[in-house]
């Protein structure tokens, strides 16, 4: 069930943002609710999206459609986990391809997260709250590889803040599509949501962030090229966003490839395969690899050499 609110923008409410305008005028709703939701396209100005920043203007007609909230009850799971560093602050996992971090409303069990409290025993920090109990970082679903979970808060906010000052490494292998005239390159191009699709993400100029993506060619097949990428920010799907910005999509990625996807990786072909931070207790140096996962293995040997 969805509640629809509409809403006419008088002279005395006009050059007000439309978040707070209507974190004002629903009660209810929280901040992050409302931005969420505009986020999503749930919220228009005359028939047209706005961003969250928007800036009303006196007779703006807004309908704002807010989904009905369910409370997910995440539970421990007993599902095998591939822990590649644990001590009494964190521990490293490597997840495979396929498993979603967390529970959503169409994935509300079988997640990393329901792994993670029956293999913690609900020892994880409570920063993100009970959905994402330890989460400090986040790999999409068909995204292989290394993520770090914290087990306290003082863990999790130490991470947290080496991966705002850039000091937590992190390193991907990927395949793209073609060939680079260089063995190394820098994509320094700003991400925000795509203003033709709510749910994707694109480089752009308006309401982005900074982005910056570190390559290096591995090896040149024919028609791909197997590369080493290092994130010097964070962004949602920047490897995928960025690659594709130059010309270089990640093979069997459905959303930024081509439309003929390469079904048979089911997904994109990016694995986590590095990750290096100071403990948040011993402040020691700690890096974690992860070799190449079977379906990566399999799908370079089946390219051809240029």
């Amino acid at each position: 069930m969805v509640d629809a609110y509409i809403f006419t923008v008088s002279e005395e409410q006009a050059g007000e943002r439309i978040d707070r305008f209507l974190c004002d005028s629903i009660s209810d709703l929280t901040r992050s609710a409302v931005q969420r939701i505009i986020e999503e396209g749930g919220a228009q100005v005359g028939f047209l999206a706005v961003t969250k920043n928007y800036k009303l203007r006196a007779g703006d007609r807004i309908t704002v459609q807010v989904p009905e909230t369910r409370e997910l009850e995440v539970l421990p799971q007993e599902i095998p986990l591939d822990v590649r560093y644990e001590d009494d602050d964190l521990l490293v996992v490597n997840k495979p391809k396929g498993m979603v971090v967390h529970p959503a409303p169409g994935n509300p069990d079988g997640t990393l997260v329901n792994a993670l409290l029956w293999h913690c025993r609900g020892s994880l920090s409570g920063i993100n709250g009970v959905i994402r109990p330890g989460i400090v970082h986040r790999i999409d679903k068909d995204t292989s590889g290394l993520l770090i979970v914290a087990k306290n808060d003082f863990a999790h906010l130490s991470l947290a803040q080496q991966i705002q000052a850039h000091s937590f490494s992190r390193e991907y292998r990927t395949v793209v599509y073609g060939r680079f005239q260089t063995e190394s390159g820098t994509v320094d191009a700003p991400i925000g949501r795509d203003s033709a699709d709510r749910k994707k993400m694109a480089v752009t100029q308006k309401n982005s962030k900074p982005a910056v993506t570190h390559f290096f060619v591995e090896h040149a097949y024919r028609d791909f090229t197997h590369l080493r990428v290092q994130l010097e920010t964070g962004r949602t799907h920047q490897i995928r966003v960025h690659m594709a910005y130059i010309g270089h999509p990640v093979a069997g990625d459905p959303v930024y490839g081509p439309k003929k996807v390469i079904t048979s990786l089911h997904g994109q072909c990016l694995h986590a395969g590095h990750i290096g931070f100071l403990h948040p207790r011993t402040r020691q140096k700690i890096e974690i690899d992860s070799e190449l996962p079977d379906y990566f293995i399999s799908f370079l040997r089946g390219l051809q050499d240029g």
